[in-house]
């Protein structure tokens, strides 16, 4: 067999053409990031610890022939005594080249496995936003969003799924 043909006796790749599936990371930036600290500076005279709300979502769209982007959006709002602390609204974002990846393969990929890869830089760009606006850094635990989408999916039976949400 030589290098232009594939296993199992399928046809000759044209030219040593790749039809193996791939995709990877072409880049990540903060898309949007926004920090409120409405009632500074009387805020950092409360002793008590603040109540924290965090909300996720991810969205995708397809940017390019073979490239795709996937925004992580984290919504946090934190409260002391009824007054609002800060707020933060992050949304980070990946670029991902994708080949020969069937389409029932490709939106578990961009739920689940793209969130978790992009997570731990927008934790960092969070906790330091959070940090640099005059509190204690903000760590979020990490999240198997490769779970939450199988149990939205089965949730949804098979419907509809563009984004994933996360309280």
């Amino acid at each position: 067999m030589d290098a232009n043909t594939l296993d199992a006796g399928q046809q000759p790749l044209a030219n040593g053409a790749d039809t193996g599936p791939a995709i990877g990371l072409i880049s990540q930036y903060i898309k949007d990031l926004s920090f409120e600290n409405p009632n500074a500076p009387a805020i950092f005279q409360v002793q008590n610890a603040p109540a924290i709300d965090v909300q996720f979502n991810i969205g995708t769209g397809q940017v390019g022939e073979e490239v795709h982007e996937v925004v992580l959006k984290i919504d946090v709002r934190a409260e002391v005594d009824g007054q609002v602390a800060f707020i933060v609204d992050l949304s980070y974002a990946g670029l991902f080249g994708v080949r020969n990846v069937p389409d029932e393969h490709l939106q578990p990929f961009m739920l689940g496995e793209a969130p978790r890869l992009l997570f731990p830089f927008a934790r960092r760009v969070l906790a330091d936003a959070v940090r640099d606006g005059g509190f204690p850094p903000l760590l979020l635990e990490p999240i198997d969003f490769g779970a939450l989408y199988l149990q939205q999916q089965a949730q949804a039976q098979g419907g509809q799924a563009g984004e994933v949400g996360h309280a």
